[in-house]
């Protein structure tokens, strides 16, 4: 029943092997618009609103803040397009740092990345919240972070069907948002373009006296100040670059249009709304979004033979800016739980948030993402002003390492690259705006939420340097048993092979690549039974993480390589005088495909006993089970209930 309720959910398992899954799950450049641009346009909701509220008295500076945001915009989205084809295999801000500064910058952004992306889902529903109780009566305000904990919780279980369903159910939202803005824009422009003369020249008068007044200091500060606030506007922009790997091929060219989409869109409704917020004379209004309060100054007298119709568009233009919040709060299920595999390869987190779902996502990934996110929801009760604060943070320190990695690269490549003169005058820009950006922002909202960020990324940074440092003792550990191989080892001369006798007693071990902790198994089963075994049969499962899942290609290297890892073991089995043979199987979950192997083996053989490892340690901790899989009992537990019976074998580590 519950295997039933989680296909009625979540679908059906894919075929691994279909050579047309990569096409299907992969998106093209409209559709990673859709689910990974969705994160930079929306942040119209709340970076233009943050920005022009620290403005203050002096609104007239909109008008340099629309261009310095529109300008902003397209250096780093330029800046992340030479990301992506220098690193096509996607990986963003971690796998750059990690490659041009070094591991520890490395795991900085990483971390970094990991907060930035649960912060990108607990901003992106609260400030759907905001939007869609802007228009609702002010008696249901208590039940907005009731409503974005289950528009998180509805993501989350979209998201672990799978990439592709996720993204195309949320395409209608996307573009009625998109209708509706560029509609408000145009119309806000267009209805006071007789006024535009005036209102240019308005604000050059204000400037030079408030200059005049104030000095230019302060007043460049003011601008400096709002401009920094405002940095939430651009949050979204690395998404793309993070995610190219689950990009149609050509992925480069794919992920570029995909960047000029979403910066070109970005530009245009960040900036507009700005202006539109200094056209219409838009004043904060309490319980409401600035947004809200330009639309009712656009519409709120429109009225048609009675009806309301101004009052319609209101509620239509925010229930759409509501609906593409909460899918841009996509990006961070999309792209947290692939920073997370990431790092997993890399020993910085434990290992299972590498694996696959038989829906092919990270979904361990997808769990942590969702939990953290509401866990920081509830900890901020959905104000957005504290979340953005915590959000830019990590967003612009990320975006500075990049950009520092960048500019090394090019620098180290001046001599061989023609182009490296702009490109690293690109980068050297965008160096210098993220890293004012993150400056300023530390410097105003330390207290007002910007600890809590500085906190909780440090934290992770010791938590993961914690997790390498086990993992790196337990190899250490482990590599005496390699001395076997050094004892006996694998030569090029192996015996004709020999028919396995089905009824004679076979043991069956469960190996991964070939190397002394397979062929300890062996020995230690020799010494355990000496004789008695007359065949012994490896089992080997081909798991599908997101380190080889990056083409059919890929699936064929795995497959060979786990072949030959066998063929290995085999040989040295016949060498000692004894009958082997192998048998593989692909797929994304460990357990239940070595369930499966082992049970059509134990048809074959009727005298079989199987044999995995277990690493013992010397002392037993609450996070060794986390750290590392629990297969040997999971499969122990599995298997003697099929009537197979199974032997776990120690293997210390001090």
């Amino acid at each position: 029943m519950l295997e039933k309720l989680k296909q009625l959910l979540l679908g059906k398992p894919r075929d691994i092997r279909d050579p047309d899954v990569f096409h299907k799950i992969s998106l093209v450049a409209f559709l990673a618009w859709v689910g990974l641009g969705a994160d930079g346009l929306s942040s119209s909701a709340y970076g233009p609103d943050e920005a022009y509220r620290a403005l203050g008295a002096h609104t007239h500076l909109a008008l340099l803040l629309v261009v310095m945001t529109a300008v902003t915009i397209f250096i780093i989205s330029y800046a992340y397009s030479d990301v992506i084809e220098n690193f096509p295999g996607g990986g963003g801000g971690y796998l750059v740092a990690t490659k041009l500064l070094g591991e520890k910058a490395g795991v900085v952004s990483g971390c970094a990345l990991l907060v930035d992306y649960v912060l990108t889902i607990s901003v992106s529903v609260a400030s759907a919240g905001d939007a869609l109780f802007s228009f609702l009566p002010l008696a249901w305000l208590p039940w907005k972070l009731t409503f974005a904990a289950g528009a998180l919780l509805l993501l989350l279980v979209l998201n672990l069907r799978g990439v592709k369903e996720s993204v195309t159910f949320l395409v209608p939202i996307f573009l009625v948002f998109v209708v509706t803005h560029v509609g408000m824009i145009l119309y806000s422009v267009g209805s006071h373009v007789p006024q535009l003369p005036g209102v240019f020249s308005g604000a050059s008068a204000d400037f030079s006296t408030s200059v005049a007044s104030l000095g230019f200091l302060p007043v460049a500060l003011v601008l400096l100040r709002a401009y920094s606030m405002g940095g939430g506007t651009y949050t979204g922009i690395e998404a793309v670059s993070n995610g190219v790997g689950m990009l149609r091929e050509p992925r480069v060219q794919t992920g570029k249009r995909t960047m000029l989409l979403m910066s070109t869109s970005l530009a245009f409704t960040a900036g507009g709304i700005l202006l539109g917020y200094l056209l219409t004379d838009a004043m904060p209004q309490a319980g409401k979004t600035m947004n809200a309060v330009l639309l009712e100054n656009l519409y709120g007298t429109w009225d048609w033979s009675g009806v309301a119709v101004g009052r319609g568009l209101i509620v239509l233009t925010l229930f759409s800016e509501a609906a593409l919040l909460v899918v841009a709060a996509q990006a961070g299920f999309l792209d947290g739980p692939r920073v997370l595999a990431n790092m997993a390869l890399d020993s910085w987190v434990p290992h299972s948030f590498s694996r696959l779902s038989d829906r092919l996502v990270t979904q361990n990934g997808v769990y942590l993402m969702g939990a953290a996110a509401l866990a920081t929801l509830f900890y901020t009760k959905g104000n957005i002003t504290t979340l953005v604060v915590m959000y830019s943070i990590n967003v612009f320190l990320t975006f500075s390492l990049t950009e520092l990695g960048m500019v090394r690269h090019w620098l180290a490549h001046r001599a061989s690259e023609p182009r490296w003169r702009s490109r690293l005058a690109i980068h050297g820009t965008g160096l210098v705006l993220c890293v004012s950006i993150l400056a300023v922002t530390l410097y105003e909202k330390f207290l007002d939420g910007g600890w809590v960020t500085a906190v909780l990324t440090s934290l992770t940074i010791a938590l993961c340097f914690w997790v390498r440092a086990h993992y790196r003792s337990v190899a250490e550990s482990l590599r005496s048993l390699e001395a076997i191989l050094e004892a006996t080892p694998l030569t090029g001369e192996t015996p004709e092979p020999k028919a396995l006798d089905p009824k004679a007693p076979t043991a069956v071990l469960t190996v991964s690549d070939f190397s002394g902790y397979g062929l300890h198994h062996v020995l230690a089963i020799q010494r355990l039974l000496p004789g008695y075994f007359k065949n012994f049969v490896f089992v080997s499962v081909g798991v599908l993480d997101s380190g080889n899942f990056k083409g059919s290609e890929a699936i064929g290297q795995l497959e060979a390589a786990k072949r030959k890892g066998l063929a290995d073991y085999v040989a040295w089995t016949r060498q000692q005088g004894l009958k082997a043979d192998s048998r593989l199987r692909l797929g994304t979950e460990t357990i239940e495909t070595l369930e499966a192997a082992i049970i059509d083996l134990s048809r074959e053989y009727s005298k079989m006993i199987v044999f995995t490892g277990k690493l013992i340690f010397k002392e037993q901790r609450w996070y060794q089970p986390i750290l590392h899989n629990e297969t040997a009992s999971a499969i122990q537990r599995r298997l003697q209930f099929n009537g197979v019976q199974v032997v776990v074998l120690p293997v210390r580590v001090y």
